[in-house]
């Protein structure tokens, strides 16, 4: 199996059907094709269960979507009060209310630990038109959430055996920030712990779509978009990077840098690119460990550079002209 992108631009190729499945033959053999990625029966049974996985797990949020939508319909406030309203206080409550509590006294006082804090602000989010039109409908939506969580759970456990032989693979991607133990299986269940088909770190990039088109015209080099690769490996390396972009780390260094030229969209194009950078060379070297640049590291690298960034700042902020001394 090739890429078919790679036999069109091979010159010579016939236009019919006949001749044309002749010329691939022909090509094959003389080894001007590269043959595609085909992952070996372990991998693709992990793939299977990692993608299923992700499914259930959208289908799941998708759910209590639905089941927040429904208490806005009945004009119960819940998710305005509580950020998560199918944690163990907001369970409590929205079963109070399937079984027909509709006091808003009652069901705030089913609040727990911090949450008491907010009887209150409970009270009026709870005061509503929840009717027993409402209840039955939430009470098929919680049993859908509970058993999607069922199905993940034994999902994961079954995920977790198959991948018990790369374990020391998965504690090393899972340093990296913005990586946990289910973002790092999934990374692994996609691209695999053998790098050496791979033979520089722009190969993986450019595989996973991280990484603009090579796109010139009169020796000029045009702005080309990334194009469509695997979608279940972009939707992990794309949450990955919007995890690190929160965090104090190189990583979100490198988001904030790029976010003020070229916006939101392509600086989590620009930080997936260097997290699949770090994957490729860790799971290159099996003794390599993460280890963090630091925030400041473009101002280590380059201070004369961030001193000009400072002094303009505050020239705008100002509205002065600034001009340094030496120290005494």
């Amino acid at each position: 199996m090739v890429n078919a992108r790679d036999v069109k631009n091979v010159p010579g190729r016939p236009k019919t059907d006949k001749l044309d499945a002749v010329w691939l033959c022909k090509l094959a053999e003389r080894g001007m094709l590269r043959p595609s990625f085909i992952p070996a029966r372990p991998q693709r049974q992990l793939r299977d269960l990692t993608r299923y996985r992700r499914t259930l797990t959208q289908e799941r949020t998708r759910e209590k979507q639905r089941a927040e939508k429904l208490l806005e319909d009945a004009q119960v406030k819940l998710s305005s009060v509580i950020s998560d309203i199918f944690g163990v206080s907001g369970r409590d409550m929205l079963a109070a209310l399937i079984a027909g509590q509709r006091d808003p006294h009652a069901l705030a006082d089913l609040a727990r630990k911090r949450m008491r804090a907010k009887t209150s602000v409970l009270r009026q989010a709870l005061t509503g038109h929840f009717t027993e039109h409402h209840a039955f409908l939430l009470g098929m939506m919680l049993d859908r959430v509970d058993a999607l969580t069922a199905q993940i759970d034994t999902l994961t456990t079954r995920i977790e055996k198959a991948i018990a032989p790369f374990a020391a693979q998965v504690a090393q991607l899972d340093e990296i920030p913005g990586i946990g133990i289910t973002t790092a299986q999934e990374i692994l269940a996609e691209t695999g712990t053998d790098m050496s088909r791979l033979p520089t770190p722009g190969h993986l990039v450019s595989w996973a779509k991280f990484a603009p088109k090579a796109r010139q015209s009169a020796g000029r080099s045009k702005a080309a978009a990334t194009g469509k690769g695997n979608r279940w490996l972009g939707g992990t390396i794309g949450e990955a990077a919007a995890g690190a972009a929160r965090t104090s780390t190189f990583l979100a260094a490198r988001y904030k840098r790029v976010v003020k030229r070229r916006g939101k969209k392509r600086a989590l194009v620009a930080v997936g690119n260097s997290i699949l950078t770090i994957c490729w060379h860790l799971l290159s070297d099996p003794g390599a460990r993460f280890t963090d640049l630091g925030p400041d590291w473009h101002d280590r690298l380059a201070p004369q550079r961030r001193k000009r960034q400072l002094i303009a700042e505050l020239e705008r902020l100002s509205g002065k002209k600034v001009t340094l001394n030496d120290a005494a």
